[in-house]
């Protein structure tokens, strides 16, 4: 499978390229050249095969022949470690609970294929590869932790100073080893502006080799469309209409969505589930696109004003928006919404629901209210307990720390703040001259 550009000013490329290089030369995100529909019977089966047997027929074609198949069938196999249960609320409201891994978020399965991914690529290479990535909350984590120790690979993450949580904040500063936080004196769109400004800096990729750990690189955006397979392998049986709700911050995952149901998922519809940094909600009332400064909210990790993968999901449906509008909802909702949709999860179900996951559950309400037929399943994308400031106020109790979080929290938290792209800049080259 080769690759092309979305600002469609660079040549095409492979997989292994289009990985390493994170950003196209011409600032534009990679984007599979075709994505072929599976056979039926793919999904006819799907109770037979397991998670890493779907996996593996799912992804295949999108990383081969640069991972041969038995090295991908490994790769998946140590990605896929740990459990994606669907847990039912009531008849028409499910969540899929996609904070099993290291991390207690759903970017460790991304993550953790990326990091394997290149570190396959980077076998033979004695030159160091930086991997620059930002992050509004559970990225820098999952990065840090997938990528902890890979051979030849050095991991620097740029994350927004007091706009994530305290466990958050841990899980990426304490690690040491080839991991390294930066702290910015900004917003998450300040990070990631930076990270992409990097990629074009000419006095930085003439002397290292520069790519992203963001869902804006291939290997970590596309390996989410795993957990739609996973969901409908637990719930096809017992419901037609499925509805995916997914909390949607720069909308990777839910375009990792939309391309399993391009592979022959049968998905009815999704909802984009926003708190107040709501540009694409917005976009679909009014079909004017118009990114703006991100807000802090108890979501953090949807704090996003220019969500980076709404182009890929553009792309997908051709640029038309009465086709993405078709199949596609957005609702954007306040923290007080979102604090009382935690308690209203915890005294309805007897659930405890991270804010992101309570945005989500919101998301299917709505949609729910004109079709009520439909069978709507949110995305619980964190563990609650790394959000415990609102959590607990919010319900009231005191909720226990798993074996993950403990491992980090009390741990010094070591990171270096900048507040520039230039201090950035400085910080590469000096550890450049270092190596």
């Amino acid at each position: 499978m080769n690759y092309y550009s979305l600002n469609k000013k660079a040549p095409h490329t492979s997989f292994k390229n289009a990985v390493v290089k994170g950003l196209a030369p011409d600032r534009g995100l990679y984007f599979p050249e075709h994505i072929p529909a599976l056979p039926a019977s793919f999904f006819e089966t799907i109770d037979d095969k397991s998670y890493s047997e779907i996996a593996f027929e799912a992804i295949k074609q999108f990383v081969t022949p640069d991972i041969p198949e038995p090295i991908l069938k490994t790769i998946i196999e140590e990605t896929l470690s740990f459990e994606f249960p669907i847990v039912r609320l009531n008849e028409h409201i499910s969540t899929l609970e996609l904070f099993h891994g290291p991390t207690m978020a759903f970017k460790d399965v991304g993550a953790r294929f990326m990091a394997r991914c290149l570190g396959y690529f980077n076998r033979n290479n004695t030159e160091e590869v930086t991997v620059l990535v930002a992050t509004s909350g559970d990225t820098g984590g999952a990065v840090a932790n997938g990528f902890l120790g890979v051979k030849g690979v050095h991991v620097v993450i740029l994350y927004p100073s007091g706009k994530v949580s305290n466990i958050q904040e841990k899980q990426l500063t304490t690690l040491g080893q080839n991991i390294t936080a930066l702290e910015v004196d900004g917003v998450f769109d300040d990070c990631q502006d930076m990270v992409k400004q990097a990629f074009l800096d000419p006095e930085l990729t003439d002397k290292m080799q520069l790519t992203s750990a963001n869902s804006i690189n291939v290997a970590r955006w596309l390996p989410q469309l795993f957990y739609f397979m996973f969901a409908y392998k637990q719930l096809h049986k017992k419901h037609e209409d499925l509805v995916f709700s997914i909390p949607s911050g720069n909308f990777g995952n839910i375009c990792a969505g939309m391309m399993a149901q391009q592979l022959g998922l049968p998905i009815k519809h999704f909802i984009a589930s926003n708190n107040a940094n709501n540009v694409v909600t917005e976009y679909l009332t009014t079909q004017l696109y118009n990114p703006k400064p991100s807000v802090a909210t108890v979501s953090n990790a949807m704090d996003v004003g220019n969500p980076s993968n709404f182009i890929r999901i553009q792309e997908i449906y051709k640029n038309d928006f009465e086709e993405l509008k078709r199949n596609l909802s957005s609702y954007s909702y306040s923290d007080d919404a979102t604090k009382a949709a935690l308690l209203e999860i915890y005294k309805q179900f007897n659930y405890i629901a991270d804010p992101h996951g309570a945005v989500g559950y919101l998301g299917c309400k709505d949609y729910l209210k004109d079709h009520p037929d439909a069978h709507c399943v949110f995305l619980e994308t964190a563990h609650p307990t790394k959000f415990l400031d609102t959590v607990e106020a919010v319900i009231d109790k005191k909720v226990d720390l798993p074996a993950q979080i403990k491992a980090v929290i009390d741990k010094k938290k070591i990171a270096t703040k900048i507040s520039s792209y230039e201090d950035l800049k400085r910080f590469l080259l000096a550890e450049q001259k270092q190596d």
